[in-house]
């Protein structure tokens, strides 16, 4: 006759110092990618008018991701852990998708400035902008380590990372849409 034991909340074994230094360089190395991809290179031009709606489906991919971590934090308010994982996942998917399509357009078109007047809407734009940017590199190792810490079973820790995780990963997505969507307003 078989046992069979319920799951436990035992963390793998797995350690976790090697994988979060994993995670923290290929963070360092990918943010270092990206910081080349918009402001070193040069897209070509022959590329130019192809795949001319990558950026608002960029936008897109960050909304679909804001609203998968809404609907993820508040399924595990409810303690609905396994919609809450499935949630969570949606929401790093579409985050993925949007950085498959942020680099695909970066690399054909090049970075993409403002282009109206230098006054109090520009200023909001580059204070968005920045925040932006400065919270997407924090994020990314953030996320990873979180799903790392889930993935592995260490939950207590989890909880305590994703209270950073989450609030950071929702604004990075918010303000993406609202980037894009201030970039298109202009461009028309």
């Amino acid at each position: 006759m078989t046992t069979v034991t319920a799951p436990t909340n035992k963390p793998a074994a797995f350690p976790a110092g090697i994988a979060i230094g994993a995670i923290l360089a290929v963070s360092a190395l990918a943010s270092a990618f990206l910081f080349w991809l918009v402001y070193a290179h040069h897209a070509p031009d022959a590329y130019n008018m192809r795949l001319r709606f990558l950026p608002a489906l960029n936008a897109l991919f960050n909304g679909l991701s804001a609203i998968a971590l809404i609907c993820g934090f508040m399924l595990i308010k409810r303690k609905r852990v396994a919609a809450h994982r499935a949630a969570m996942l949606t929401a790093f998917g579409f985050s993925t998708l949007f950085l498959i399509s942020y680099i695909t357009n970066h690399w054909l078109h090049g970075d993409m400035r403002f282009p109206g007047p230098h006054n109090a809407i520009w200023m909001a734009y580059i204070v968005i902008l920045i925040s932006h940017i400065t919270l997407s590199v924090v994020a990314l190792p953030l996320v990873l380590i979180t799903f790392f810490l889930a993935l592995t079973r260490r939950f207590n820790t989890h909880r305590k990372v994703a209270r950073w995780t989450y609030p950071i990963w929702l604004y990075v997505s918010v303000t993406g849409v609202i980037v894009g969507a201030m970039l298109a307003g202009w461009h028309g």
